[in-house]
């Protein structure tokens, strides 16, 4: 049998519900997990469903019977296979932690990716991408040949069908044009303090000011800097015994722990913008966690 993830955005309307339920039981498909949430605020409704289909109907096929109901409602939509392995694009700079805890957590498959290309402004982890039997594309970036760099690396997200690209502390700022083209198709990990401890060494400051927490939190990527919406945070305690050093060391471990539970409700489907904001649906109940390394 073969299990599929439905995903619905929409208007708010009486209905909606009823005809995804009897579109998917006319259809031999029993649902096995849904969520849903309807927002007062911005008149959005959001909904994400697991399904076994009982009687072999194939995606292509509840795709194009779906579409007639999609198209009365208005829908977003997408229908997609659970075992579905999503492509992603990793990007990095000099800080490696993120990068090596994805190449490790979905080597595992902990993570439901595929790791179709690295770029990095960097060479410092070609040997080790290229031991994961994963093309490593280095792309040098200059306030002169930044148009041209981009160029290339959409050059790159097109020729490997990369679906996400992931800035596993990329350190380099991406053009607006650059943004927008990718809206949604970006995630990145910083550092909690923003805005309070901005440019250099942000934990040292954070440490010279007596901070108790520390953390981590995952957006997409817009023209805002930093300031895209929010997928995914984590706070850890720190004490007044605890070096610098030991707040870089603290920081990158959530870092890395919040990028990948980032990915992971991204390529499950289980993300859904809403404005400047995020609907961010729970993983079921038995389903594996980013967090399960070994």
């Amino acid at each position: 049998m073969s299990r599929y993830c439905l995903t619905v955005t929409c208007s708010s309307r009486r209905g909606v519900v009823a005809a995804i339920a009897g579109f998917l039981a006319d259809n031999g498909c029993s649902i096995t997990d849904s969520a849903q949430f309807d927002d007062p605020d911005t008149g959005r409704f959001f909904m994400r469903i697991s399904a076994v289909a009982e009687t072999g109907v194939t995606q292509d096929e509840l795709k194009e019977r779906f579409d007639p109901i999609a198209r009365e409602l208005e829908m977003a939509w997408g229908i997609h296979g659970e075992d579905e392995k999503m492509k992603v694009l990793v990007m990095v700079s000099r800080y490696g932690h993120c990068l090596n805890d994805l190449l490790y957590r979905t080597s595992i498959g902990a993570l439901p990716i595929e790791i179709v290309a690295v770029v990095s402004n960097h060479l410092a982890y070609q040997k080790l991408v290229v031991n994961n039997d994963i093309p490593f594309h280095h792309i040098r970036v200059t306030p002169e040949n930044k148009p041209e760099a981009e160029a290339r690396l959409l050059a790159l997200v097109e020729e490997s069908g990369a679906e996400l690209v992931v800035l596993a502390r990329y350190m380099q700022v991406l053009s607006d044009d650059l943004c927008q083209k990718m809206s949604g198709r970006i995630i990145n990990i910083h550092h909690s303090f923003l805005p309070s401890f901005k440019g250099a060494n942000p934990y040292r400051q954070a440490f010279q000011k007596g901070v108790k927490l520390i953390g981590a939190t995952s957006h997409y990527v817009t023209a805002d800097l930093d300031e895209g919406p929010i997928i995914e945070q984590e706070t850890t305690r720190v004490t007044h015994a605890q070096s610098a050093e030991d707040y870089v060391s603290i920081g990158r471990d959530v870092e890395a722990s919040v990028l990948a539970r980032a990915i992971h409700a991204h390529a499950n489907r289980r993300v859904f913008p809403n404005g400047p904001k995020t609907v961010v649906f729970p993983a079921s109940p038995g389903s594996y966690s980013a967090d399960r390394v070994g």
